[in-house]
């Protein structure tokens, strides 16, 4: 029952996450179902199933709230679906010891990117609401996105959603509510290629269900945290928990000694505090600098 009731905890905070900055319930689920000892393809299939309910909460939450654009959702989830289900065939087919540091290789780096483009380059803002992007651009992504996201158990909205925003052509709350909205139909079908390649009977349903209570709590709190949340700070935070969730898989890969290991881990601690640190007092800075300026034109103009 303890299990069952943290796991709800992770399936809460991580919705939180994803819901809020358009990434995060995948691969921070995936990555903790890990440690807890599940093979790579259980584990995304467990958390696939479990986001068939989340993305619907979602979706439904941000829809409510006018932050989603069907068209994008269209163009980019019907590819994603397809690619989703290529990836979870591809992950069915591997061996546990073949996919294992694989899929922490995958979620570390989409960690790291994570990070990285939150601490270093934070998404342009846009207003439009509508999206301009044609399916020239979109098609491709959402196959990337949708394979990467059933192969390393999360990955949509690193993919998607950071593409999107890196574009600076469509507005954040649209971007992040379409992108979460969509993932519906990649979930669906990721979820269709594990169940035809594994079947049900090695699906824990205690873990799904107590994800799925979780990220069902969180859904509506975070699409309306999405415009009041600093993205910049969350996203390095999150990039950094990812990344330490996977390190041991990836450090045991490597066969390096405990204490290299334990070097390794506090090194990367250290800078990732740093950069969350140094992230929180940029926004800050900004923030102030944008209220000044604010303050001085309402003096000139009351002049």
């Amino acid at each position: 029952m303890q299990r069952l009731l943290l796991l709800a905890v992770v399936g809460f905070a991580a919705q939180l996450v994803d819901g809020s900055l358009g990434m995060g319930f995948g691969v921070t689920s995936t990555s903790l179902l890990l440690i807890a000892g599940l093979s790579p393809a259980m584990a995304s299939a467990s958390v696939h199933l479990a986001e068939l309910g989340t993305n619907v909460a979602s979706g439904f939450s941000h829809w409510k709230l006018g932050n989603v654009d069907w068209r994008l959702v269209l163009r980019l989830g019907v590819p994603g679906a397809f690619g989703a289900f290529a990836g979870a065939t591809f992950l069915s087919q591997i061996s546990t010891e073949v996919a294992k540091p694989v899929m922490a290789a995958i979620l570390g780096a989409l960690g790291m990117y994570i990070l990285l483009r939150y601490a270093l380059k934070p998404p342009a803002v846009a207003q439009a609401r509508r999206s301009p992007h044609t399916a020239k651009f979109l098609v491709p992504l959402g196959l990337a996105g949708g394979f990467v996201d059933a192969t390393g158990g999360g990955g949509w909205g690193p993919v998607s959603t950071t593409s999107l925003l890196s574009a600076g052509k469509t507005a954040p709350r649209t971007v992040i509510g379409s992108v979460d909205t969509s993932e519906f139909l990649v979930s669906l079908a990721a979820s269709l290629g594990f169940i035809i390649n594994l079947g049900l009977l090695g699906i824990e349903w205690g873990i799904v269900v107590a994800l799925l209570a979780g990220g069902l709590v969180a859904a509506p709190i975070a699409a309306w945290l999405v415009s009041r949340i600093p993205a910049q700070v969350m996203g390095v935070a999150v990039g950094g928990i990812i990344i330490m969730t996977n390190l041991k898989t990836l450090f045991d890969a490597s066969q390096l000694s405990a204490e290299q290991v334990t070097v390794g881990f506090i090194l990367f601690a250290a800078v990732w505090v740093a950069m969350t640190a140094w992230t929180a007092w940029r926004h800050d800075r900004r923030r102030r600098a944008e209220a000044a300026a604010r303050e001085a034109a309402e003096s000139d103009w009351a002049i």
